[in-house]
């Protein structure tokens, strides 16, 4: 009695190949949500730091030679100026971060459906170039698979 295991590939990077051949027509909003992916993962991170050095420097005042320098620069020794001022930041950066995100999930959005409808197209124009006997052979669920 021997077993075979077969050896399935978790991801095909052929495959991935072919469906990016799909995507050639919309490079431009390709790389633009690739640019605004990473636009986000740079972002991301900056509000929580913000938040840390406002509780750390603002409330707290535990402040190192680095932030005591943003302090002063930042609103000189006046604690609530620096407060209010890293508050009004913090809101920039969080409106920016929500038009980068929705601009970011609109562009990839249409990207996948223009994808997806180039893929649909093809697979139709392939079923209806095939000989008639081809489906009297095969079912059509193997047909557009």
């Amino acid at each position: 009695m021997s077993t075979s295991t077969s050896t399935k590939k978790i991801f095909d990077f052929a495959l991935l190949g072919r469906v990016f051949q799909y995507v050639k027509p919309y490079r431009k909003a390709f790389i633009l949500s690739i640019a605004l992916a990473i636009a986000l993962a740079l972002l991301s991170p900056i509000r929580p730091y913000l938040i840390k050095f406002m509780i750390d420097e603002g409330i707290v005042h535990q402040s190192t030679s680095t932030t005591h320098w943003l302090h002063t620069t930042f609103s000189g020794n006046n604690t609530t100026a620096f407060i209010i001022n890293l508050f009004i930041l913090q809101i920039i950066l969080l409106l920016l971060e929500t038009v980068f995100r929705f601009v970011f999930s609109f562009i990839a959005a249409w990207l996948g459906q223009r994808v997806v409808k180039d893929l649909r197209i093809t697979v139709y124009k392939k079923i209806l170039s095939l000989n008639l006997s081809q489906y009297d052979k095969t079912p059509i669920g193997t047909l557009t698979t």
